[in-house]
């Protein structure tokens, strides 16, 4: 059957697709039983490297305050730059020239330097003009680098969320009297939520992810940062002890994806959404910081 999309796939395309499909399992399970080789030849799957974690020894004196460090800094990030990259993401749809070039001028520059050399420049900056004592300035420098950086990726995901809605929704509001700051807060920013939902969740699995480069270079005690001193322990099991980590991340980001879906078909259920949505690719298409909504004047 055709549909739209796509036409409907012929006898010789059939027999093509399925003799791929084959090919590729059968490469896929023969990649598996090679590693799966060379992994047991290693010693790496003894039962004796992954016994520690399923008692609670290695949960409690190691992955739980790794644990807990992770989520506080990924916390304190999300919470400081999902509204500073909303007001720089507004800003650069201002109709003065000056609070777009300002605005535009920050989120350009903190958007193009790597997290890691941010947090490199925060633990140098706390550690030189600050008070910070030295067990907490791995923290502040941590959330520091993420709230820079993913403050101006948000910033850029608002301006292409608003940016998405139609114009007309503006010209609306403006032939009933509303003044800029009203359209933008009753009209624009209610509809854009609901398209901006999933760039705004992807960029925050980043941030949990991220918090690691902490762990590895900034001696910043949190889940990456464990396994050293876990595999030590342990007896050198650190195969194992990276495969539980990641799992953990796996398990966080996929409940907050999982949470962003549900918030997501509520708020489309709640009322009508223009249908929009804002990927992360789009938001690299607007990187000229004149552009601003049509209408709102």
């Amino acid at each position: 059957m055709s549909s739209v999309l796509y036409d409907a796939q012929g006898p010789k395309a059939k027999r093509r697709n399925l003799v791929i499909s084959v090919v590729f399992v059968a490469v896929l399970a023969a990649v598996l039983w090679w590693m799966y080789g060379a992994l047991d030849e290693k010693g790496q799957l003894a039962w004796d490297l992954w016994k520690p974690f399923f008692h609670g020894e290695a949960w409690s004196t190691y992955l739980w305050p790794g644990l807990q460090n992770t989520l506080k800094a990924a916390a304190l990030a999300m919470i400081i730059a999902l509204p500073l990259g909303a007001v720089l993401g507004i800003a650069r749809l201002s109709d003065h020239t000056w609070v777009r070039g300002v605005a535009g001028v920050v989120v350009e520059f903190f958007r193009s330097i790597p997290v890691l050399v941010l947090m490199i420049f925060g633990l140098a900056l706390f550690s030189e003009y600050t008070n910070v004592s030295t067990d907490d300035r791995p923290l502040y420098a941590v959330v520091t680098g993420l709230v820079l950086y993913n403050a101006s990726v948000l910033a850029e995901i608002v301006r292409a969320g608003i940016l998405s809605l139609p114009r007309g929704q503006a010209e609306a509001a403006s032939a009933i009297g509303l003044r800029k700051n009203q359209t933008m807060r009753f009209i624009l920013l209610p509809q854009a939520v609901t398209a901006m939902l999933p760039a705004i969740v992807s960029q925050l699995v980043v941030i949990v992810k991220d918090t690691a480069l902490g762990g590895a270079v900034l001696t910043f005690p949190d889940l990456m940062a464990a396994v050293g001193p876990m595999s030590a322990y342990y007896g050198a099991n650190t195969l194992a002890s990276f495969t539980v980590v990641a799992l953990i991340f796996i398990v966080i980001n996929f409940s907050l994806t999982s949470f962003a879906s549900w918030l997501e078909r509520r708020l489309r259920q709640g009322k009508k959404s223009t249908g929009a949505v804002v990927t992360a690719d789009a938001v690299e298409e607007l990187s000229t910081p004149g552009e601003h909504v049509e209408g709102k004047k």
